[in-house]
């Protein structure tokens, strides 16, 4: 007897390695209003838009998602926000966590729109939302996301604070930019009722700088931090892969997300939908499943569900992330913007 004819359309999503896929990132847009050096070139060529899921083809692969048991998602870009309606999306999948099949609905974003679309945001049923920012001083902020301009990121933290939205700043760490500031935006993030999560850059996409000489180990980080600050480990899990700390002397949440140093590949229940309907069932692996054609072959959804059944039988056990000083070439070829924040 055929298994995969008999097994049944909806349900958990279970890999080969026994994991339980609950969590999906799904990026809406390649596009940015920033170039962040360690994530894109500053001339980059975007994808056409005719390339792109429309946003009722986007919920409708999200509902698909849902209905085979993934209970969180998180929309991420390039920048989310600048896509044109997105809005719509938001409203649109708001209604499954009115019926409790989704348990959470946030974002990532660099914070330039918030000041626009926090509120709405928060009517929509977001309760949180993840912001980048590297730095605090207005002139590095300039250096680092070349067009972007800090003023509007403190509008927009300020907008989903007023929104009554939680907030946790995504920092990567970079060695020889931000190094001497980290101490700066743990207190800055705490300061404010914010979490705080640092993270290693990875090696993917080609970018204008050479990332060997950016690479900066968490490790390093983490042992100059306990010189200040006394950190207690705690169990606190949002979904991700960072792993939290509480600092005592702020009582506010540190987190370390680690894929060059300690890779957190064995509870991994993430996997990543582009905007092109292309699904990633890992951010450091190539191998990719095309859901673009079965859903736009048939309004029937099973065929959805068998296209994303297959995929995530081929979910691998882990990247192979590694800083290559020989040939200097990211381990990924694809942009972060493309994947997914």
């Amino acid at each position: 007897m055929d298994m995969q004819a008999t097994r049944p359309a909806t349900g958990p999503m279970v890999d080969p390695f026994g994991r339980h896929v609950t969590y999906l990132r799904v990026s809406v847009t390649d596009r940015c209003d920033f170039r962040c050096v360690y994530c894109m070139s500053e001339h980059m060529t975007f994808l056409p838009k005719k390339d792109l899921l429309t946003l009722e083809e986007l919920d409708r692969l999200c509902s698909a998602f849902i209905a085979k048991g993934v209970n969180k998602i998180r929309i991420t870009g390039g920048e989310p926000l600048v896509r044109k309606n997105i809005m719509w999306l938001f409203r649109a999948l708001s209604r499954h966590l009115e019926m409790g099949a989704l348990e959470e609905l946030t974002l990532t974003t660099n914070g330039s729109q918030l000041p626009k679309y926090a509120a709405e945001l928060a009517a929509c049923g977001v309760k949180r939302v993840n912001v980048s920012l590297d730095t605090l001083r207005p002139d590095r902020f300039k250096a680092i996301t070349r067009w972007g301009d800090i003023s509007q990121v403190m509008n927009g933290l300020a907008a989903a604070e007023k929104a009554g939205l939680a907030i946790k700043i995504n920092a990567v760490a970079l060695k020889g930019v931000n190094e001497d500031e980290i101490e700066d935006l743990l207190l800055f993030a705490h300061g404010r009722g914010y979490d705080l999560t640092l993270i290693e850059t990875m090696p993917l996409g080609d970018i204008d700088g050479d990332r060997t000489e950016q690479y900066l180990p968490l490790s390093i980080v983490r042992a100059r931090l306990m010189d200040r600050f006394t950190l207690e480990d705690i169990p606190y899990r949002t979904g991700g892969p960072a792993r939290y700390v509480r600092v005592a002397e702020t009582g506010g949440r540190l987190g370390f997300i680690t894929p060059m140093t300690h890779n957190f590949c064995e509870s991994c229940n993430r996997v990543r939908l582009t905007c092109t309907g292309t699904l990633y069932m890992c951010l450091g692996q190539e191998d990719a499943a095309d859901l673009r054609t079965p859903l736009r072959a048939s309004h029937d959804d099973a065929v959805l569900y068998a296209a994303i059944d297959e995929a995530i039988s081929r979910k691998p056990k882990g990247h192979d992330f590694v800083i290559d000083r020989r040939t200097r070439r990211p381990a990924v070829s694809r942009h972060m913007s493309v994947t997914g924040g």
